[in-house]
């Protein structure tokens, strides 16, 4: 049996908070105008324009749920956690590093407290944002599948138009200290490991982190840390209602020019049906649905990490999906993270290369 020869992940007996759900990504572009052209295409809608600030939602009701912020680089800054109570924001006040308790000045009120992983990410904990009403979307496509032939003389033909994006769904990132942050997030914001998978030592390669939401049924991942070289985005995931919308996600971004990642395909753990894209800065972004849920009482699972283990079906995952981007300050990053990092070594990063690159 394999087993996982380091502290983290684990849950955490008595965190400090548990988050609700992801609920926003962050993000710096230099470019507005294109990165509004993608998102578009790729499924979201404007919530808010102004010359400096984009924010898009989904068809579901929270007021938004990706922001973007003029920036003299494209980067990724950080994402939004929603918590229950404002009592958890008091709590969350006491961290090293947090702010006070502000009032978001913007879509949907309510009130945050900032916070900043042990990777450097920001993390805004938010609580009572105002719900807006959701979008019209298609219901999912009946099938005749097998014995069950619910669709009887009626054809099939949904619209040729861009995905209808119910919600963001998680946000994978990579980390040099990856220890730490597991800790972070599993202590303070009541994340639980679904599926663990080790490399040849038993140290862990990726963790996919679920919300604690007791009897009700969580993702699979809302939160998955892999270990890297520097800390890092890897990617977000967007539900849409059906196959087929995944496959239209595919045709429409195909046909205007988009350049694709990977897909489509089933993955293992986490079970769902992926595409992934790349927008104008070459960050990743997955189309999928038919996701796993559990309850908080199913253990984790650990498994050997290998580029096969990825998915079920479909294209394997190609190296160019893993690949670093190459930069002075991602060479300085790795360089600073294998002097600092109790959790990187040489002997890793040639480890992970052999089975990713």
């Amino acid at each position: 049996m394999l087993q996982l020869l380091t502290p983290q992940p684990a849950r955490h007996p008595a965190p400090t908070v548990h988050a609700q759900s992801l609920a926003f990504l962050i993000f710096e572009r230099p470019d507005l105008a294109e990165a509004e052209k993608f998102l578009m295409d790729f499924g979201l809608h404007v919530a808010f324009r102004s010359e400096d600030e984009l924010y898009f939602r989904s068809a579901g009701s929270d007021p938004y749920c990706y922001r973007i912020v003029r920036g003299e680089q494209a980067r990724f800054v950080g994402f939004g956690l929603s918590v229950a109570e404002r009592s958890d924001l008091e709590k969350l006040t006491s961290l090293a590093g947090a702010s006070d308790i502000e009032d978001i000045q913007g879509l949907g009120g309510g009130a945050f407290v900032q916070l900043r992983d042990p990777s450097g990410f920001t993390v805004q904990a938010v609580w009572g944002r105002a719900a807006v009403t959701p979008l019209p979307h298609r219901a999912a496509l009946a099938l005749n599948q097998g014995d069950t032939h619910p669709r009887i003389n009626v054809t099939q033909r949904p619209a040729i138009d861009p995905p209808e994006v119910l919600r963001v769904g998680h946000v994978v990132l990579e980390v040099a200290d990856f220890q730490a942050t597991c800790a972070w997030y599993t202590e303070h914001f009541g994340f639980i490991p679904s599926d663990v998978q080790v490399l040849p030592d038993g140290s862990p390669a990726v963790a996919f982190l679920r919300l604690n939401l007791g009897d009700t049924p969580a993702d699979h991942h809302t939160l998955a840390l892999a270990q890297g070289f520097m800390p890092c985005y890897s990617h977000s995931a967007f539900e849409v209602i059906d196959t087929d919308a995944v496959g239209m996600g595919q045709r429409i971004l195909r046909e205007r020019g988009w350049t694709h990642a990977w897909g489509i395909g089933r993955h293992i753990l986490g079970s769902q049906i992926f595409d992934y894209w790349q927008d104008p800065w070459g960050d990743k972004h997955e189309h999928y649905c038919d996701g796993d849920l559990f309850s908080a009482d199913i253990p984790t699972g650990i498994h050997e990490v290998n580029r096969a283990a990825m998915a079920q079906w479909g294209q394997p995952m190609p190296a160019s999906f893993t690949k670093p981007k190459i930069s002075t300050a991602n060479v300085v990053g790795m360089v600073h993270s294998l002097r600092h990092s109790p959790d990187l070594s040489i002997r890793k990063l040639i480890t992970l290369a052999k089975l990713f690159g």
